[in-house]
């Protein structure tokens, strides 16, 4: 991982990172990553496309790299807020994540989507699973639809 982040702080437009990222990683997961970001693509023409390469401001690799889609308001506890992605996709050691920021209600993805997906974890913000043949895919892609339409409250 130290190797392709260093590779990415060269510049790079945000397609060409993605598409680093995608090469960068083993089969099958890059399969599936790749499955999964054409179908958001496909979705969501015209979305803002996000890439961050999981460093710091000091160059320290603190999370995943990670492909964003859409955007919405992040608000923090401080009162701050920032611009982010709405849905992101990152490999884990384990498999893959996919990210769902800025629902209101941190329970909605485990109640709505956590009994039907088969074999992922769900939590407030995040469904991880090993692959995509371990789950339902029609329901990954209704809480993925949920998260990029959904009305943000603040």
């Amino acid at each position: 991982m130290g190797q392709f982040v260093a590779s990415m702080r060269r510049e790079m437009d945000v397609p060409e990172q993605v598409e680093a990222y995608l090469a960068s990683q083993p089969e099958p997961k890059q399969a599936d990553l790749r499955r999964l970001h054409a179908h958001i693509l496909a979705e969501f023409p015209g979305c803002r496309l996000w890439f961050t390469d999981g460093t710091n401001a000091d160059g320290k690799v603190v999370a995943n790299p990670n492909i964003g889609y859409g955007a919405c308001t992040i608000t923090y506890a401080d009162g701050s807020s920032r611009e982010f992605y709405r849905i992101g996709l990152s490999a884990n050691t384990t498999g893959i994540s996919v990210y769902v920021l800025g629902l209101d209600d941190k329970t909605y993805l485990a109640r709505t989507y956590g009994g039907s997906i088969g074999k992922a974890r769900v939590t407030g913000y995040c469904i991880k699973f090993r692959h995509l043949a371990v789950i339902n895919v029609d329901v990954l892609q209704a809480a993925i639809q949920y998260g990029m339409s959904v009305h943000q409250a603040g």
